[in-house]
């Protein structure tokens, strides 16, 4: 079977940045399984996979369009420490949630720490950057009912 929208693909993969850094891997655990078109993956690697059948092997590299954005300035602010009194133990690299005027819950990386304010940043860590995956198809089949009603694999 190839992949294709309402498949499960199972898959085993090494993500590395421009450097060659390993920067995730699937490596001694279970394979990555996702619903086929229902948005599980990012959009450059979902593309890359479509058409593939069980066993395949393939290298992909994903411009950050295709992946989890440019890096946006607008994404990165500075405020008061006194804003951030409640979180013990403030570092750089440290993540935060905030919720934004509209209710949603987003993810900030502390960037740096001066002696009034603190860096924050919402982009993803890994926008701007140029991904590049080693995968292994491991299993494709056909979604059940209940995979497709709740929009992803079980």
């Amino acid at each position: 079977m190839k992949v294709a929208s309402q498949c499960v693909v199972s898959i085993h993969y090494t993500l590395t940045d421009e450097e060659g850094q390993q920067l995730d891997s699937s490596a001694g655990r279970e394979p990555l399984s996702y619903l086929h078109g229902a948005s599980g993956l990012i959009p450059g690697l979902e593309r890359e996979l479509e058409g593939r059948e069980t066993g395949d092997r393939f290298e992909a590299t994903i411009a950050p369009r295709d992946a989890y954005g440019e890096h946006n300035p607008a994404l990165v602010q500075e405020v008061p420490l006194d804003m951030l009194a409640g979180i013990e133990n403030l570092r750089v690299g440290m993540q935060l949630q905030s919720q934004a005027p509209d209710g949603r819950v987003q993810q900030l990386t502390v960037d740096a720490i001066g002696e009034t304010s603190a860096t924050l940043n919402a982009n993803h860590m890994l926008a701007g950057k140029v991904l590049h995956f080693k995968v292994e198809v491991t299993d494709v089949r056909q979604a059940t009912a209940e995979e497709l009603d709740h929009g992803h694999a079980h």
